[in-house]
């Protein structure tokens, strides 16, 4: 090595050519340098000191030095030294300051310079990564253009930028496939930071692919004017989604379709002929399942809030057509709105009508001890429990033609005898079917659900867990599918926790 104040423009000229490789910093690969020639010199000196490097970035003069750090009693005398034995060289040293050796000019043995390129290029590797996840976290969410570069079991490897992507077959839009060397466009679903490099998986068959792609189309969607509010997606054939512009001057629906569909066109050109059904979205729940089911003409529809359901009656030629082969557009239309649908037409809601009277005109016969008459008149009343009648006020029942005083106190005096002795024999269930402490006390359980699941075999929340949406709306019986899918997903959260756990 020669002198540490001689330049060193082979040492700059090292840095460029490395920085340029790959896509850092030049500054990064000078402390990369520097931190390899400090190794070299631990490895000369001996590594219980602490040797630090500077290199000059405009000469690539080099200056090697040893630290010492002052303290009042050494506990490591290769890097430390007493503040009485500072004060002879320096009457005005103080703990905690820095005294500097500089280290005479070094010769690089093989290994020194072995170890030196070592580190160097663990460093410089270190840096690229850095600098790759910088640069990729950013674009999360954004659709990118890469190259295919291998193909691993159906998964793809694609470079974008410096970067290997990662693109899993489960990903990609069904049927379509990417050889060696095709360009190719997907979404950056996620980055994470990993030890080997930063792991940035991409999506084409995420329903945010096709918000991108709107973005990308539709200059009224990028600058914010209209905004997409849902999207719903059955990758490779079919897609929903609903927009809204605040300005009524602005049609949001015609703008994301374009002049003569062509904006629409386009982003059923990317997704190999997917088609695409653009909805206007409403903040009324009924006009905005109404506009997502459009062409198609529906005659009634009845909201339950409480249930997050809705009837829709059709005219029995445009049923099928609403419902979609083996279901998909209602299942569309119901992921877009976030409501439980149930088709039927005029007959059916007929008939649906007739044996929901039916029975309620029945339990209200039973639980009340009244007559088929009375039981008709609470229900076109309104009244649609015995928690209705029972907890409602008085003068609700006392306002129905007939019904005095009297008679409406003995009508909620039933009504809550019958709904104690329910919630007794409920009670008595509970103790014979001897739950889980987990399962009974499982956020939004009630004791009605907890016997209908104790009578199916699910005794702890792990049972719970292993259903599937559709088994536990058949257990149930007053459940949505989004109800249902929310409880088993949250009985599963503990599962993912001890995961989790098992990994540190």
């Amino acid at each position: 090595m020669q002198n540490a104040t001689l330049p060193r423009p082979e040492l700059i000229q090292m840095a460029d050519v490395l920085a340029h490789e790959k896509g850092i910093d030049k500054l990064a690969v000078l402390h990369a340098m520097e931190e390899g020639i400090s190794k070299a010199g631990r490895t000369k000196y001996g590594p219980e000191y602490d040797i630090r490097t500077h290199i000059d970035p405009t000469d690539g003069s080099i200056e090697m030095v040893r630290v010492l750090t002052i303290v009042e009693n050494v506990d490591d005398e290769f890097k430390q030294i007493s503040l009485a034995e500072a004060r002879k060289n320096n009457k005005f040293a103080k703990l905690g300051e820095e005294i500097i050796d500089a280290l005479p000019p070094m010769d690089f043995g093989r290994i020194a310079a072995l170890t030196a390129r070592q580190v160097i290029m663990q460093k410089v590797r270190d840096a690229e990564r850095n600098q790759q996840y910088e640069a990729m976290k950013d674009k999360k969410g954004q659709i990118v253009h890469g190259l295919v570069k291998r193909v691993e079991a159906g998964n793809l490897i694609v470079e974008v930028g410096h970067v290997e992507t990662l693109l899993r077959r489960d990903e990609l839009i069904p049927r379509e496939s990417y050889r060696v060397g095709d360009r190719i466009r997907a979404l950056v679903l996620d980055v994470r930071p990993e030890i080997k490099g930063p792991q940035v998986f991409l999506t084409r068959s995420h329903p945010d692919f096709v918000t991108a792609l709107f973005k990308a189309e539709v200059p009224e969607v990028y600058d914010g004017s209209i905004e997409i509010k849902a999207v719903s997606r059955d990758a490779g054939s079919r897609s929903k989604i609903a927009v809204y512009a605040s300005d009524s001057t602005i049609d949001a629906r015609g703008a994301c379709i374009g002049m003569r569909g062509i904006r629409v066109q386009a982003v059923t050109a990317e997704l190999q002929g997917e088609k695409i059904d653009v909805v206007t979205w409403s903040a009324d729940p009924a006009t905005f399942i109404i506009n997502a089911l459009a062409p198609n003409e529906v005659l009634k529809i009845v909201i339950d809030e409480d249930s997050k359901s809705v009837e829709v009656v059709m005219n029995e030629d445009q049923l099928s057509l609403a419902i979609g082969r083996r279901g998909q557009n209602i299942r569309l239309v119901s992921q877009l709105t976030g409501w439980h649908i149930d088709m039927m037409t005029e007959a059916q809601e007929a008939e649906h009508r007739q044996n929901e009277t039916k029975e309620r005109v029945e339990l209200f016969m039973s639980a009340l001890d009244i007559d088929d008459m009375m039981a008709h008149l609470l229900i076109q009343e309104g009244f649609a429990s015995v928690e209705d009648i029972a907890y409602i006020a008085l003068e609700e029942l006392t306002d129905i033609e007939g019904f005095d005083e009297g008679l409406a106190t003995e009508l909620q005096n039933r009504a809550k005898a019958y709904l104690v002795a329910k919630e007794a024999q409920i009670a008595e269930r509970l103790k014979e079917l001897n739950l889980a402490k987990d399962l009974t006390e499982f956020e939004g359980m009630t004791n009605e659900l907890l016997v209908k699941l104790g009578d199916k075999g699910i005794k702890c929340l792990d049972d719970l867990a292993d259903l599937a949406g559709d088994e536990l709306m058949e257990i149930a019986g007053d459940m949505t599918e989004k109800q249902a899918n929310e409880m088993i997903m949250k009985a599963r959260e503990h599962w993912f926790s001890e995961e989790t756990q098992s990994q540190k």
